[in-house]
């Protein structure tokens, strides 16, 4: 199949189908955005406190070009060969191995995060327990604790009634209006946290925030490359990549959607790390909204918290359909590779998207705290889809289209992903350890 004629046709569909117009670039923008900005985003002003905020800026920005850098890579190796999948073009270049390693890395990536969207919906919702501290969610506030406001009844309505009509959707472009919906949602969330951070600053209630990380006996070197893998983890959409690209008219409309996509996420990313550090300072936590679970002095700053809550709330309930998307794309290739597209199969389509619906609920009710395990895990993957993976593409070269440059920023991305991968797990393992025997 040539580049030519693959481009023009949706993913879903290699062979296209008539009367189906491409993707406008628009769309794109926002389920590009709406890919991005997940989990990811709370984490954000965590980072400042570890780097400050001059460091974390630079990070951002060095993260976002190779994020752009990595994305043209895939897009041109894909459309100078046959396959018009992730895992497919990983397989032109190394075979089998190749295309598995991609669907293992995207189903852990994929499903770690939609478990842990509904956690935190839940949390939102219902609350939760850490230790002895217990943080009420928006309906017990409202209306008090009672049955029907229980994490598992509101998580199991909120994934029936919201969740289910949008995973059923069969084309990335039909979801367009909720991502735009969800990019919105995420944008009212950092204006409140901006407005809230503006409101302290001018009361002198913030806190004097670090240009720079401050070393200490508590805090080391090493430790400044755990915020690493979080701004990798917050960039990552490599997974959505093919779809959302053959949906569009042609290859440099997909490059044209993912830089406008990286520069309004860099904006929001430093807007909510910023405010965010600005608001709690030190206090802050790796999950932003703990900090906005407590009370407020006046009706207005509670009125306010509880926004902050139910918008992120509402934008992760939007982010899950595109996720859920490749994640059901990836198992259907890996478990039925001989079968035809899954689109096409209602049967196996319903039966898929419920089977991942039901074990994401039931992983988000037994296991109510994952963070570790996303970070080590689900960080790892990340960098493989976003750096390593595409570098190695490039650097096997099986087309032959690499230009020198081509190789270079290859063995540079694929040498500073790892480095600072194995540096940052390396740093989470001893201090978790370390923690452990204290």
């Amino acid at each position: 199949m040539s580049p030519a004629s693959d481009v023009h046709a949706p993913l879903l569909s290699p062979h296209g189908h008539p009367g189906v117009n491409p993707a406008s670039v628009s769309g794109a923008v926002f389920n590009i955005a709406t890919s991005i900005i997940g989990a990811g985003i709370m984490s954000i002003p965590a980072t400042l406190k570890v780097l400050g905020i001059i460091p974390a800026f630079a990070l951002i920005v060095i993260v976002g070009v190779l994020v752009e850098m990595s994305v043209e890579f895939l897009m041109r190796f894909t459309h100078s060969g046959e396959s018009i999948t992730y895992a497919g073009v990983m397989k032109e270049s190394f075979g089998r191995v190749g295309s598995v390693a991609t669907q293992v890395c995207v189903m852990i990536t994929n499903l770690g995060c939609l478990i842990m969207y509904l956690i935190i919906i839940a949390d939102v919702l219902s609350g939760s327990q850490h230790g002895e501290t217990i943080h009420f969610g928006v309906l017990q506030e409202w209306f008090g604790s009672h049955w029907w406001n229980s994490r598992e009844f509101a998580l199991l309505v909120t994934v029936i009634v919201v969740l289910f009509p949008l995973v059923l959707l069969k084309r990335v472009e039909s979801l367009k209006f909720s991502s735009f919906i969800s990019v919105l949602l995420a944008v009212i969330f950092v204006g409140i946290c901006s407005v809230m951070a503006i409101i302290a600053l001018v009361q002198g209630k913030t806190k004097n925030p670090r240009l720079v990380p401050q070393l200490d006996e508590q805090t080391s070197f090493f430790d400044l490359f755990t915020a690493v893998p979080v701004i990798v983890t917050a960039f990552t959409f490599h997974f959505n990549v093919h779809p959302i690209g053959f949906e569009l008219g042609k290859p440099s409309d997909m490059i044209s959607a993912v830089r406008v996509s990286l520069v309004l996420c860099a904006a929001i990313y430093f807007a909510i790390g910023l405010s965010g550090y600005l608001l709690f300072g030190d206090s802050i936590m790796s999950d932003i909204l703990v900090n906005f679970d407590k009370s407020s002095d006046t009706a207005t700053g509670a009125l306010l918290n509880d926004v902050v809550r139910l918008s992120y709330a509402l934008h992760l309930m939007l982010v899950f359909p595109l996720l859920n998307f490749s994640l059901r794309s990836n198992i259907d290739e890996f478990l039925f590779p001989k079968k035809p597209l899954l689109a096409s199969d209602t049967k196996r389509f319903v039966a898929l998207t419920i089977l991942l619906l039901v074990f994401s609920y039931l992983a988000a009710i037994a296991f109510p705290n994952i963070w570790y395990l996303f970070q080590f895990v689900g960080s790892t993957s990340a960098v493989c889809l976003a750096f390593i993976f595409p570098g190695a593409i490039a650097l096997r070269d099986v087309n032959g289209i690499s230009t020198k440059k081509d190789r270079l920023l290859a063995r540079i991305m694929i040498v500073l992903a790892v480095v600072t991968s194995v540096i940052a797990i390396s740093t989470n393992l001893y201090n978790l350890l370390g923690n452990k025997k204290e």
